[in-house]
């Protein structure tokens, strides 16, 4: 049996944030918050998710940690499962590899992947919209910045809405042994691993960007 060791000064916590929890600790008005599922005292959220988004979360006392998760200067790599209205087209992938114009400024080149089936995930609590003549697919989709709701912003910019969004990674660290509503310790290499990787000059490697496509079935 591993005894967990909560009242460590650098605790890393690794969360998959359920469909409609805020990422926040209280709420005023009486919304699903991370306390509904965490009791650790001390401990921040390293970033966010939206509301109506689900997956990875990770929460620290480390500030220094939690500092570079959230610096965009060090672009470290986050994957996401993205459901969408419609088949991305090629053009579409090739978009969302380039990157895409927003309001707020161009996004920086990402990986694009048109999943050839569905990934193993839980049931959302509020089923997506369904449109019986649109059919839906998923893509992989990896980013090296966080701008305000910008997977659902991209996807939409290209001619394919979100539906559903889960963040399956940030950096070395996944959803693998979790369920929503569940958290987990990192490990102390786990832990040293992602610490080293954010002290790289320029964060994570930006030069696997690109486009790769499965075609689906």
């Amino acid at each position: 049996m591993v005894l967990l060791n909560l009242d460590d000064p650098n605790l890393v916590v690794a969360f998959w944030k359920p469909y409609d929890c805020l990422t926040a600790f209280t709420d005023r008005d009486g919304r699903s918050t991370l306390a509904d599922y965490i009791d650790i005292p001390d401990v921040y959220a390293a970033g966010r998710l939206d509301r109506d988004s689900e997956g990875l979360l990770l929460l620290t006392r480390g500030k220094a940690l939690r500092g570079a998760l959230m610096d965009p200067r060090l672009a470290h790599p986050r994957r996401y499962l993205v459901q969408v209205e419609g088949v991305p087209t090629s053009e579409a992938l090739d978009s969302l590899s380039r990157g895409v114009d927003l309001k707020d400024g161009r996004t920086r080149p990402a990986q694009a992947e048109l999943l050839e089936t569905a990934p193993d995930l839980p049931p959302r609590p509020v089923p997506i919209r369904v449109r019986k003549s649109i059919p839906d697919s998923w893509v992989r989709l990896t980013l090296t910045e966080g701008k305000n709701r910008q997977v659902r912003r991209m996807t939409a910019a290209v001619g394919f809405p979100t539906l559903r969004l889960v963040r399956d990674s940030i950096g070395s660290i996944s959803l693998n042994g979790l369920a929503p509503g569940q958290w987990r310790v990192l490990t102390t290499d786990q832990r040293d691993g992602l610490t080293k990787a954010l002290k790289r000059p320029g964060g994570a490697s930006r030069s696997g960007s690109g486009r790769s496509r499965s075609r689906r079935r």
